[in-house]
């Protein structure tokens, strides 16, 4: 795996990150509290893989999910006696780096950060989520656990949960994909390319232009699969709340895990539509799918995985 802190959006906040890390190694117990929502799963499973890969001592506990909360209530993380806590907070407003220096090193929430990418390296705003930070503490404390090794390909899911790319390109998530794919542990492919999407997450597609289209696409070069795919994504474009960005990816960006049939994207997705609302059956089940996430690196079991 590449050094994700050594990376673009990294760069700003690498400082921050080393000293979660310092505070995490030399702790008698990590106490890791985050919401049982999807964002919490996914930040709280990276913590809990690198504590797991190597053997330090941890107490976990999901928080009530952040929908079920009323509008004006804040979830503050119970305290601990001993140890380090790590209260992640996905759910938290974005924050300015130099205002986070009164805050407790251990509670991690969204940072604004500058990203430097291209040859010009021009920086551009963006917002460095919870999963993503999360991801790096992983790996830069067990870089060769086999867990966090298998955990990797989600440590841009994040990024997919927030509003970032609803309005605009997002540069953090461009970059932390493009690791992602440099490095192997993700290939990025078209949506004709995935096995088993999950195509409800865009509108007004047609399934039966899709599965001629999967059908020819082997033998189609690059011109012709640029056609076809502007093509079939033309009649999603009218009436649908869908951002051009989010179209982008999952027709041009889907994100694929080794032999796993159903994209990341996907599985975010199904995974989310089936999460209880009431806050207690919430909390279960983020429990259960988080020691799946652990166990298997997914949300959804491929045929090789078995519950």
């Amino acid at each position: 795996m590449k050094d994700m802190l050594a990376s673009a959006p990294f760069d700003d906040i690498r400082p921050i990150m080393e000293a979660i890390c310092d505070s995490i190694r030399t702790a008698s117990q990590v106490h890791i509290h985050a919401p049982a929502d999807a964002a919490g799963v996914l930040s709280l499973g990276f913590i809990e893989a690198a504590c797991l890969d190597l053997g330090l001592p941890y107490v976990r506990r999901f928080m009530p999910p952040h929908r079920t909360l009323p509008r004006d209530e804040v979830v503050q993380p119970q305290q601990v006696d001993d140890g380090c806590l790590l209260f992640l907070d996905p759910f938290e407003e974005t924050w300015a780096i130099e205002d986070i220096k009164q805050r407790s090193p251990t509670h991690i929430t969204p940072l604004s950060v500058s990203v430097r990418l291209g040859t010009s390296k021009n920086a551009r705003q963006g917002a460095l989520d919870v999963v993503a930070q999360c991801a790096a503490i992983a790996s830069a404390l067990a870089p060769n656990g086999p867990r966090v090794r298998r955990l990797r390909p989600f440590a841009g899911s994040g990024l997919w949960l927030r509003e970032a790319l609803d309005t605009t390109f997002d540069p953090v998530h461009t970059s932390i994909r493009d690791v992602l794919s440099e490095e192997g542990s993700l290939r990025v492919v078209a949506l004709p390319d995935v096995p088993s999407p999950s195509n409800d997450m865009i509108p007004n597609l047609s399934e039966r232009m899709l599965k001629r289209l999967t059908k020819a696409w082997p033998s189609m070069d690059v011109e012709a699969r640029t056609q076809a795919l502007s093509e079939l994504v033309l009649p999603c474009l009218t009436g649908s709340n869908l951002s051009t960005p989010r179209l982008e990816e999952l027709i041009w960006h889907r994100l694929l895990i080794a032999d796993h049939p159903v994209d990341v994207v996907s599985q975010l997705h199904i995974a989310m539509e089936a999460w209880p609302k009431e806050a207690d059956a919430a909390k279960i089940h983020a429990s259960k799918l988080a020691d799946f996430f652990i166990l298997h690196g997914a949300f959804e079991p491929s045929t090789a995985s078995t519950d």
